[in-house]
């Protein structure tokens, strides 16, 4: 009885110890150790007994995730360990417009092998040379727009 105990207290402690290590180890552990106490518990006591331990097993792991999902949030301590909030900015720059960069003057300020970058009108954009490579500095004209990057060709 004390080991079906002990494990069903260390499984509950490890799953509580989950909300404040990264990673699903303890968690883990924890959940074994709870399944190992009902196992025990079924060996050592029957079925009756193994079904109250179950029953028992399932309560506090519904009671930590409780705990840990819906009250833990909303306490102090809670809200400093979750990230609250949010990245609004876009990871790609926006697209050209055809219209707008189409027949105009490009710089290339990195060599274009084919690829590279180059500057239209102060705006810097991810372009591809189809004349080949292109060395840093060479003056381009844009002919046409790819999914995200300019096709150039040599003036």
């Amino acid at each position: 009885m004390n080991a079906i105990i002990i494990l069903f207290l260390i499984g509950v402690l490890l799953l509580a110890g989950e909300v404040f290590v990264p990673g699903a180890i303890l968690g883990i552990i924890g959940g074994l150790c709870m399944l190992v106490g009902c196992v025990l518990a079924f060996v050592n006591f029957g079925l009756a007994g193994g079904l109250i331990a179950t029953a028992v097993a399932v309560v506090l792991l519904g009671l930590m995730l409780y705990i840990e999902l819906i009250w833990l949030p909303k306490t102090r301590v809670g809200k400093k360990l979750i990230v609250q909030s949010a990245v609004t900015a876009t990871s790609q720059p926006p697209v050209a417009d055809l219209q707008a960069v189409v027949g105009k003057t490009a710089e290339a300020i990195t060599p274009l092998v084919p690829s590279g970058y180059v500057i239209v009108e102060g705006r810097r954009y991810e372009a591809f040379s189809q004349s080949g490579h292109a060395p840093k500095g060479a003056m381009l004209r844009v002919t046409g727009l790819d999914n995200f990057r300019l096709i150039l060709t040599k003036s």
